[in-house]
């Protein structure tokens, strides 16, 4: 039986050569929301989920970077296109889940629309504070359920339709996931109505 997480690999393997066609009418509007979340990154930063790499171009010069992604077809992507010419850019196929890292090992962690996809978002969410230093900061920009009367319910209606075609839900509590995870510092700003928005959480351990 194929387990939740390799449902949700597949699945973004299959739209990977789609994915940017898709995401073009979001990237029109979300591409002043990149440059500013990364003035939030310093040091050493992993990036969570770096599907076709479209954070990479905004990345401050002194920074190093590992980017990873669950879904080798989205990571290739990713590395076909930026590999060559971002050498502070380091591209690992792993999942959100199960870092392959020490404790404390990042002072930054990024994510960009990425707890919408993580199977076991929770989970993902004790990893990133695991690899984050004490002090360090988690960068997020996110998509979440509204909480507006008649938009939040129907959000739940839609959300099997993104699911199935390539595993992103639009029904979401990430900020309620992040309390869960054990954050505490967390500092939320709207972006768009209530659904997306701009994250900071201080790693307080």
């Amino acid at each position: 039986m194929v387990n939740k997480t390799e449902k949700i690999r597949r699945r973004y393997n299959r739209i990977s050569l789609l994915y940017d066609v898709l995401e073009r009418p979001m990237e029109r509007m979300s591409t002043s929301w990149r440059c500013d979340i990364m003035t939030e990154v310093f040091g050493n930063v992993l990036e969570v989920g770096v599907g076709t790499g479209k954070n990479i171009p905004y990345y401050p010069e002194k920074v190093e970077v590992v980017a990873i992604d669950f879904s080798p077809k989205m990571l290739n992507r990713a590395r076909s296109r930026y590999g060559k010419i971002y050498r502070n850019v380091t591209f690992l196929e792993m999942d959100a889940q199960k870092l392959q890292f020490p404790d404390n090992t990042f002072d930054s962690v990024l994510t960009t629309c990425v707890f919408c996809s993580v199977p076991i978002p929770v989970q993902g969410m004790k990893e990133i504070r695991r690899v984050c230093k004490p002090g360090g900061r988690i960068v997020m920009l996110e998509h979440v359920r509204s909480e507006k009367k008649l938009l939040g319910p129907l959000m739940n209606l839609l959300n099997p339709i993104p699911l199935y075609l390539y595993g992103a839900n639009i029904n979401r509590d990430t900020v309620g996931n992040l309390r869960e995870a054990g954050f505490s510092n967390i500092r939320v700003t709207d972006l768009w109505l209530d659904i997306f928005k701009k994250i900071i959480v201080i790693n307080v351990k």
